[in-house]
């Protein structure tokens, strides 16, 4: 393949990943603990999905993902992957249960949603036994691309989340910027591990700090994204797709942390949604998310073409985006290695 069609292929597998992330899931990491929730997937008709159990050595136990695939793969194709982190309280069946992924599956991805418990997707500080930093980036990487037919190295692997899975993509993605080309947080709780203690939250106080470690200490630091973005490399850091609802709780968090990106240099994508609000149930949360996603979906679509045809951005914000706030930072991308992310265009073996 030569230069210009690395180029052509990462601008349309970006495109991929960025309509997948800002997909109606809202719903995803407000589902309450306690009932448990039926399991009924949303699939498309081209589409396949498969559960799997698999031995965890970080872990130590048996851990479950789930999978959605192309109906139709042909031999020797290999295909991008996308990893989708749920949220507290939540499971690795929620993403093809309250949410429409499946249908990208259908565009050349493979979609696994792992099981993350309400780990934060970090190796506790408190627990030795749960490192499930590991398990992602180890573990479950080495058993999906093992089982299923993927296009192996970063440039070709992205991960999102909502929420606390949110948290965990953007953390991890700082922490192994060497792992994936791309990740994206929708709501992410991104001040998780530096929060303040609360007389009126206490057991959340409790549940963070066996996670994270005593009050600034090493665990703790090393999982702040703050901290991470203020030493991460901008040349190295994956492309990062943020989202959180105007009137949410965790709007001037995220606005900081896009600050400091910003300042930073790194390459990302900010958007607030004026329909979400705090408080709103996980169902009217996902109703008011669906009515937007087709508009969303556009503007993913017209961004990328617009970078490909260098046509005014601004203008695509005004007609396609109406009346989302967007905000994007880019830099040029010249080096090779930012190229190869094959999601629409798959990739064959040779």
């Amino acid at each position: 393949m030569n230069r210009s069609s690395h180029f052509r292929n990462f601008d349309r597998a970006r495109c991929a990943v960025l309509i997948l992330c800002i997909v109606p899931f809202l719903s995803v990491g407000c589902q309450k603990a306690g009932k448990p929730q039926a399991d009924n997937p949303r699939l498309t008709t081209n589409v396949s999905m498969l559960e799997v159990t698999f031995r965890s050595k970080a872990l130590n136990k048996d851990v479950q993902y789930r999978a959605i695939y192309p109906e139709k793969i042909t031999a020797g194709e290999r295909l991008a992957v996308v990893y989708l982190l749920h949220g507290g309280g939540g499971g690795f069946r929620d993403w093809s249960n309250y949410s429409d992924v499946a249908r990208y599956a259908e565009r050349g991805l493979i979609l696994i949603m792992p099981e993350g418990d309400s780990s934060y997707f970090v190796n506790s500080a408190g627990r030795p036994e749960d490192r499930y930093e590991d398990y992602i980036v180890v573990d479950l990487i080495v058993d999906v691309e093992k089982r299923f037919p993927v296009v192996a190295g970063r440039g070709n692997r992205a991960i999102a989340g909502v929420s606390m899975g949110g948290f965990g993509a953007v953390n991890l993605a700082l922490r192994h910027p060497g792992l994936f080309v791309f990740a994206g947080g929708i709501s992410p709780v991104l001040d998780v591990p530096s929060r303040p203690f609360s007389v009126r939250r206490i057991e959340q106080w409790r549940r963070f700090r066996a996670i994270f470690g005593e009050w600034n200490g090493q665990t703790q630091r090393e999982n702040d994204p703050f901290v991470l973005a203020k030493v991460a490399d901008p040349a190295k850091t994956p492309y990062l797709f943020l989202s959180c609802g105007e009137q949410e709780g965790l709007l001037s968090v995220n606005k900081a942390f896009v600050a400091l990106l910003q300042k930073r240099h790194v390459s990302l994508n900010f958007i607030t949604r004026p329909e979400i609000t705090t408080g709103n149930s996980g169902t009217n949360r996902f109703r008011a998310c669906s009515v937007a996603c087709p508009s969303k979906c556009i503007w993913g679509i017209e961004m990328q073409r617009a970078k490909v045809s260098g046509r005014n951005r601004a203008v695509l914000g005004r007609n396609v985006l109406r009346p989302y706030k967007v905000k994007s930072y880019e830099r040029k991308r010249t080096d090779s290695r930012w190229n190869i992310f094959t999601a629409r265009n798959r990739a064959t073996a040779a």
